[in-house]
């Protein structure tokens, strides 16, 4: 049976989803962090978990983007933040079995950005992830050593199919093992399993490329202090890291000075 989605957002910090519920479960991860109330641009990231609208990065300056760290504004049903060289409006809206999230931003043609929907979500170690199979998944220099093969210099990523690029299998959001990893896949849609619950997000954008960002960490970073935290993250781009981003790897701003996404999240499964 059809279930919608309810979303809470702190449009005063950052923006922040705080809540993200489906049948009376809350998905959205949550840590301390009494730091993030009061950052500023140009802060390191402060990870109080939720959903981090990260743009125009997530690594790199600034640091999970420019948008995370400034107060957002309502009006009527959209949300609004303004940074230095981009406009970003958010409409999000329930729908018969979830919720859609609406986003234009506006910026001087050719401006290139990536953007992700930077969502913590709270699992159990027997959650799974859902892409299809075979789809183009690129491991960042974190991976290195829990690869077969040696990292080649000056490499900013390899590439493999997934569920298991170069040997190493990622659709398993557990146990605990002490490592962490990010990884890009070459998808617009994906289902997350945990028990009996379902979320699936899929990401319509017109002309621009889009991916699914993970971030497992299974108790491994930060390394002084590590937590778990999984992110799985709809995303505009294909680098985490915009100055990595070659042709094809980030959303451009076309003549219109305008662009244009939908992010669809539904508490069924709609495996690819």
């Amino acid at each position: 049976m059809p279930a919608p989605l309810a979303i809470e957002t702190d449009t005063a910090h950052g923006g922040r989803w705080t809540s993200l519920k489906a049948r009376g479960r809350e998905w959205l991860w949550q840590r301390a962090a009494p730091e993030r109330a009061s950052v500023s641009p140009g802060d390191a990231f402060a990870d109080a978990g939720g959903l981090e609208e990260c743009i125009p990065t997530v690594r790199g300056t600034p640091d999970h983007g420019d948008a995370w760290s400034r107060a957002w504004t309502r009006s009527a049903d959209a949300e609004s933040v303004r940074c230095d060289r981009f406009a970003l409006t958010r409409t999000i809206r329930g729908t018969a079995d979830g919720a859609e999230a609406h986003y234009t931003l506006t910026a001087e043609p050719g401006f290139r950005f990536v953007w992700a929907a930077h969502a913590l979500l709270d699992l159990s170690q027997n959650a799974t992830l859902q892409i299809s199979t075979g789809a183009a998944t690129r491991l960042f220099p974190e991976s290195a050593a829990l690869l077969a093969e040696p990292w080649p210099a000056r490499a900013s990523w390899l590439e493999g199919p997934w569920p298991a690029p170069r040997g190493l299998r990622l659709d398993r959001l557990g146990p605990d093992d002490g490592t962490a990893v990010g990884a890009v896949v070459d998808a617009s849609r994906c289902c997350v399993h945990d028990a009996e619950d379902r979320l699936a997000l899929a990401l319509e954008a017109d002309g621009q490329p889009t991916a699914i960002a993970l971030w497992r960490n299974l108790g491994g970073f930060p390394t002084s202090s590590p937590y778990r935290s999984t992110g799985v993250e709809p995303m505009l781009g294909r680098v985490f890291d915009l100055a990595d981003a070659g042709p094809g790897d980030a959303a451009r701003v076309p003549a219109s000075g305008e662009v244009r996404w939908r992010l669809t999240l539904t508490a069924d499964c709609r495996c690819p």
